[in-house]
C-alpha cells in the first residue's frame, strides 16, 4: 500500500488536493475528520475553537501521534494500493506513518498567508476564520503539534500561490508523477 499524507497550514490547499485525488479515484482519509467526530461524542461543537480544544485534549491524553494512530485502522480497512491522508498536522504523525507503512510520501502544500485567509472567509465550513488575528493565533496551535517541523520533512512541495486551476494542474501532474492516479 503507498500512503500519500498531505500536510500544510489551514487553507493551503491539502482539501483541494484531496478533493482531486479523490476525482482521480484515490481513497482519501481525512485526519480531521477524526477529530470532528471525537468533538461530536464528547458534545462539542464544530466551531474552531472547540476542534481545537478537542485536538489539543487528544494529544495532551493519548500523545502528539494521537491522530495519526486513530487515523491508521481507516486507511488500513481500504484495503486500496494507493490511500491518502489529509491533514497531517504534526511531525510526531510523520514518524508514526513512515513507521507503520512501508512506502509513506508526504506533500507539503505552501500558499501565502493573505491567500489562505482569503480562502478561509469564503470557504463557509463552521471551523473557519475571516480574521488575520484568528488565523494566526490558529496557525500558532497548530505549530505547536509540530506542523512546521512535518512541513520540513516533506518528501515533495507543492506551491499553491496562483489561481485553482493552475493548483489542479500541478496536483494532478504530482499524483500521476508519484504514482498515485489509477
Amino acid at each position: 500500500m503507498r500512503v500519500i499524507g498531505v500536510v500544510g497550514y489551514p487553507a493551503s490547499g491539502k482539501g483541494e488536493f484531496s478533493r482531486i485525488a479523490g476525482d482521480m479515484g484515490i481513497p482519501v482519509v481525512v485526519m480531521g475528520d477524526v477529530i470532528r467526530s471525537k468533538a461530536r461524542e464528547a458534545g462539542l461543537g464544530t466551531t474552531d475553537a472547540s476542534l481545537g480544544e478537542m485536538a489539543v485534549r487528544l494529544r495532551r491524553e493519548h500523545g502528539m501521534d494521537a491522530i495519526a494512530l486513530f487515523t491508521i485502522p481507516a486507511v488500513e480497512a481500504l484495503g486500496a494500493p494507493v490511500v491518502i491522508i489529509d491533514g497531517l498536522r504534526g511531525d510526531a504523525e510523520v514518524r508514526i506513518f513512515r513507521s507503520h507503512f512501508q512506502e509513506f510520501i508526504l506533500i507539503g502544500i505552501t500558499s501565502p498567508f493573505g491567500k489562505r485567509l482569503e480562502r478561509l472567509s469564503a470557504r463557509g465550513r463552521s471551523d473557519d476564520l475571516s480574521q488575520a488575528e484568528d488565523l494566526r493565533n490558529r496557525d500558532s496551535r497548530e505549530e505547536g503539534f509540530g506542523l512546521g517541523r512535518a512541513l520540513a520533512e516533506a518528501d515533495r512541495f507543492l506551491d499553491n500561490d496562483g489561481s485553482l486551476e493552475a493548483f489542479g494542474e500541478k496536483a494532478r501532474s504530482l499524483l500521476e508523477e508519484i504514482g498515485g492516479a489509477r
